[in-house]
């Protein structure tokens, strides 16, 4: 499968969401949709990642866009992670990984010399449109919530 590219649809998605239900992509249809995929709840960078976009949410809906994280954790353990830290965003559970493939950050990685398969950091800005505007890869926490809002703005 080819790497998504901006201005290609954004592959949809209808997947188990934190406090019960579900979340379908398509139903944000006409909004902007800030996408990012973390690959683990409670953990350092991902407690990080998801407090900043926590604490940028009322300019993130100032600006008509809508924040949803995607890692392969259970909706039980998103709801924790959230209680746990005060998480304000939506999270949604990709168990079998159909997501995370569909948008490529299911990837070989390399920690300590062992290769193993897991998500990597990324972010998708997804227009109104329902194309893709903008893509980060390999993400690094520090800043980067509050360079994501800036992209939205600039939509």
């Amino acid at each position: 499968m080819s790497e998504l590219e901006t201005g290609q649809s954004a592959p949809q998605f209808t997947l188990p969401r934190d406090g019960g239900g579900i979340l379908t992509l398509s139903d944000f249809a006409g909004k902007p949709v800030v996408l990012y995929f973390y690959p683990k709840d409670d953990t350092s960078g991902c407690t990080a990642q998801a407090i900043d976009f926590t604490q940028l949410k009322p300019q993130f809906e100032k600006a008509g866009a809508l924040v949803i994280g995607v890692s392969p954790d259970s909706a039980k353990k998103h709801d924790k992670f959230k209680a746990k830290h005060q998480i304000g965003i939506d999270l949604v559970a990709d168990e079998e990984r159909k997501a995370l493939e569909a948008y490529g950050v299911w990837t070989e990685k390399s920690m300590y010399g062992r290769k193993y398969l897991g998500v990597e950091r990324s972010t998708f800005l997804i227009g109104a449109d329902g194309r893709i505007a903008r893509i980060w890869r390999k993400v690094k926490v520090s800043g980067h919530a509050a360079e994501v809002l800036e992209a939205v703005k600039a939509l």
